[in-house]
């Protein structure tokens, strides 16, 4: 059974490729993720200079993240997805490759373009918020 209901506003713009916002029922526990990167193994960052490369890894490195909690990408409530770029098609490349992993699921998200993140070739960072029925 899945926890989350995504709402879809009758007033916004129709063709976004999100909800606007997700509700959850009680009770119900919540799964917070640090920013998934998109480092191997080992730790080693992948698919430097490529942006979709590095937005599939993150998304991997998500998916077993959220599943080490209990939860699937399915729970998920909304989800902050950043990339290191001032270009609009760069943040449109990862934002297809995070819509291809998410599936139907669109859970309300938020694209932000940042001038850096934290480990050494990182482009993109993504992190979500997952709520799980309990009991």
């Amino acid at each position: 059974m899945n926890t989350v209901r995504l709402v879809r506003s009758r007033t916004l713009a129709e063709h976004v490729e999100y909800a606007y916002a997700a509700s959850v029922p009680n009770p119900a526990r919540v799964v917070w993720t640090a920013g998934a990167c998109p480092l191997d193994e080992s730790g080693a960052t992948v698919a430097v200079g490529d942006h979709a490369g590095q937005a599939h890894q993150v998304m991997r490195n998500l998916r077993t993240a959220l599943r080490d909690a209990g939860a699937e990408l399915s729970d998920v409530v909304k989800t902050t997805v950043y990339v290191a770029s001032s270009r609009q098609e760069d943040l449109v490349a990862v934002w297809d490759v995070v819509r291809e992993h998410m599936g139907d699921h669109d859970a309300p998200s938020t694209l932000l373009g940042v001038s850096v993140l934290g480990y050494d070739h990182q482009l993109v960072e993504v992190e979500a918020v997952a709520v799980v029925a309990e009991g």
